[in-house]
């Protein structure tokens, strides 16, 4: 590691449940193969906020992998990345050769369960809500199996690089549906994630409902071409057997983790048609009708993390979705934190308000 470097930096410390505190930390070590990693922004998505209110992984550890930065230090033997360079880093990357990855069902390799980057405390955690991450050799990768480490150019901000992995999970749910113009799709949720999958799914050509309980939120998903809001208070199956015929619609996006929705999704749907879950991430028991299942023949699937499949055609979305206004993803934050406001962020995080969408820290300010 360079002398130019300093040995200590901040970051947002998981302690305990709901604890999580801003704490001076010793910069990682790197070796052979690996990069040293500046955040500069990184995302609070909903799994990190569900590891930190439920307790399911040991304290202490550092969450975020929603990142993008610049290479700070490159470990013996790295190739094509030199210090300076602007990159995001994906925090999961799959082996390539196992059953799972040759059925291109890749978040269930065993490789992939692996956290490739890390602030350096506790358990490898993504580690983005800190100053500096250690990027582990098999995410930079060696040219000969899929890598984790990606180049962001001169024109791209790091706010808009940042979103690489979350468009990434978005794009393969969509991409799994392989949707027709003449398609109604509804989206549930209109929060960062849920906009993001309205936005990809009316790029397919096809028709789609988004439904969200907040204006505002209908409001900046307009700026993605979204011109069919429905108010979640009202009466959302009705509005979708309205706009189809009294059909329902062909899909239905669940972009919220709330089981209750999922009997609402299957009711908007027409028979034939396809209710994805995206957010449902929490075991437990979650009710609906089998019969429409077997005899109405609605279809309850799952779409769940990145595909290295789709990995450079969601990276060139992002990229040229800004470059051309059509997908500025800047547009989605509503508030940026100091890591040494980092209390504050998660809790505004994990209690949604009408104007707050993504919320990101910056983590070199």
């Amino acid at each position: 590691m360079s002398d130019a470097l300093p040995s200590t930096m901040t970051a947002a410390v998981y302690r305990a449940v709901d604890d999580v505190r801003p704490e001076t930390i010793d910069v990682p070590s790197i070796g052979p193969g690996e990069v040293l990693m500046k955040i500069d922004t990184c995302g609070i998505c909903g799994t990190d906020l569900k590891k930190i209110h439920t307790g399911s992984h040991a304290a202490p550890r550092i969450f975020g992998h929603e990142m993008a930065g610049t290479v700070a230090a490159i470990g013996d033997g790295v190739k094509g990345f030199k210090a300076g360079d602007r990159v995001m880093a994906f925090h999961h990357i799959p082996c390539g050769q196992c059953f799972y990855c040759r059925k291109q069902t890749f978040a269930q390799c065993e490789r992939y369960k692996l956290v490739g980057t890390t602030a350096g405390l506790g358990a490898p955690s993504g580690g983005g809500f800190a100053e500096y991450i250690r990027v582990m050799d098999w995410i930079v990768g060696d040219g000969t199996t899929p890598a984790g480490l990606i180049h962001v150019p001169d024109d791209i901000p790091f706010e808009q690089a940042a979103f690489i992995e979350p468009v990434n999970t978005c794009f393969k749910a969509i991409q799994l549906l392989s949707l027709e113009p003449d398609d109604t799709v509804l989206v549930i949720g209109q929060g960062s994630i849920g906009i993001l999958l309205a936005a990809l799914a009316h790029r397919t050509g096809a028709t789609v409902l988004s439904s969200d309980m907040y204006p505002e939120r209908h409001a900046v998903a307009a700026n993605y071409g979204l011109e069919h809001p429905l108010d979640a208070r009202g009466d959302v199956v009705a509005a979708c057997k309205a706009a189809t015929e009294g059909r329902g619609v062909d899909v239905v996006l669940v972009a919220v983790g709330s089981d209750k929705l999922i009997q609402q999704a299957m009711d908007a749907l027409r028979p034939g048609g396809r209710v994805v879950l995206f957010a449902s991430t929490q075991h437990g028991e979650a009710p609906f009708d089998p019969a429409a299942v077997c005899m109405d023949e609605k279809t309850l699937m799952g779409s769940y993390s990145a595909s290295v499949a789709i990995q450079q055609e969601g990276i060139d979305l992002v990229y040229e979705g800004y470059r051309s206004g059509t997908l500025d993803l800047t547009k989605l934050i509503s508030h940026r934190f100091s890591l040494g406001e980092c209390a504050e962020a998660v809790h505004l995080a994990s209690n949604p308000v009408a104007d707050s969408l993504k919320i990101v820290f910056k983590c070199s300010e």
